[in-house]
């Protein structure tokens, strides 16, 4: 059975330090809560802190209704992976999985029973009488998350497991764990500096900076309507494309004036009804994905065409980046890579403005 997790006005402060600062936060029973964002933004102590392995500075934090401040790790109901695989080198795959269900004094036959569940779930099955030095840094990341998974507890926790891995591994156990929620419907938070790990995971992420929840939101929401300048920066790969500017008015149309006799005519579902004065300053939002060869995506009524030299080509395999520049701004476009060009080419673009975001310059918030 799975639990519904609540965090309600709290904080953690280490002396005069204050890290998490009144997080407020309601995880749905059965949920994937991905808690992402950069080095030192408090997502790891939000994680003990629910855990208990950290103690509050104040507010409370409830799992399936009950308030646990004063509970213990080991009597909340919870399992954790974590990123270092904490296994005991002298002991078996077999050791390792049933060490936890031992201390608590679990029937022999209901550990076994468990042990074969979990193995054969994780692929590990074969490994059980080998020693952890024995294994792949992969299989010993399945030993680590088969010992979680055998207490069947209501509240999974993970702090960045997959970070030690390669990229291929990496994808890899992704798959794997997100086949794991799917199959057992158990609440989920997960901890990842990867924005891609948190989109492709995720029923919903709470992005961190600076110990606050900057947007809380499913990930489509979150890469489609970043609430603020940091949220579109931090989720999308590469990022979202910032270009400063001043609003222009003129020929019942509203323009991002970002120099360079350039105007980004704004569409309507952002223009109509945006009380700002002329001159006022902004921030124009363009994902690379949105920015293509002119000609070669289907035409829409929100296009902006303009030319502009090239100054880098990256290739990927299936798209190929262009960089270019606009101003002072080094701009990335999304491309076929039968359009790239050579550096120092003129390149004509189109971009979708219906795409587009727009964020006041000051407060950095999304209009």
């Amino acid at each position: 059975m799975a639990s519904g997790i609540s965090l309600r006005n709290v904080r953690k402060s280490f002396g005069a330090t204050e890290v998490i600062k009144d997080i407020d936060l309601d995880i749905d029973p059965g949920e994937f809560v991905v808690l992402v964002g950069p080095s030192g933004c408090g997502k790891s102590t939000l994680l003990n802190l629910i855990s208990g392995l950290e103690t509050l500075t104040g507010g409370e934090v409830l799992i399936g209704g009950n308030r646990v401040n004063d509970v213990p790790p080991r009597d909340r109901d919870i399992a954790m992976v974590f990123q270092s695989y904490a296994l005991y080198p002298t002991k078996t795959v077999h050791q390792n999985i049933t060490f936890g269900l031992q201390t608590r004094r679990i029937p022999k036959d209901q550990q076994e029973e468990a042990v074969a569940e979990f193995s054969r779930l994780l692929q590990i099955d074969h490994l059980l009488h080998r020693k952890p030095g024995q294994l792949s840094g992969g299989q010993r990341q399945r030993v680590a998350m088969g010992r979680a998974l055998v207490r069947k507890p209501a509240v999974f926790l993970f702090d960045e497991p997959l970070s030690n891995l390669d990229a291929k591994l990496r994808i890899e156990m992704r798959t794997e764990i997100k086949k794991l929620h799917q199959r057992l419907g158990k609440t989920v938070v997960y901890v990842t500096h990867d924005q891609i790990e948190a989109m492709t995971l995720a029923s919903r992420i709470a992005v961190m900076d600076n110990g606050h929840i900057r947007q809380f939101g499913p990930p489509e929401e979150i890469y489609e309507n970043p609430v603020d300048l940091f949220v579109a920066g931090f989720i999308g790969s590469p990022p979202m494309n910032m270009l400063p500017g001043r609003i222009r008015h003129g020929e019942g149309r509203v323009a991002v004036d970002v120099g360079e006799d350039l105007h980004f005519v704004l569409p309507s579902k952002l223009s109509e009804g945006l009380s700002v004065a002329e001159g006022h300053e902004v921030v124009l939002g363009l994902r690379p994905e949105t920015i293509f060869a002119a000609g070669t995506e289907l035409p829409g009524p929100d296009r902006f065409l303009f030319e502009r030299p090239v100054e880098v080509v990256e290739p990927t395999g299936p798209d190929t980046m262009i960089v270019f520049e606009i101003g002072e701004v080094e701009v990335i476009a999304r491309v076929r890579p039968e359009d790239a060009r050579p550096p120092g080419t003129p390149f004509s673009f189109e971009a979708d403005m219906s795409k587009a975001k727009l964020f006041d310059a000051k407060t950095g918030r999304a209009f």
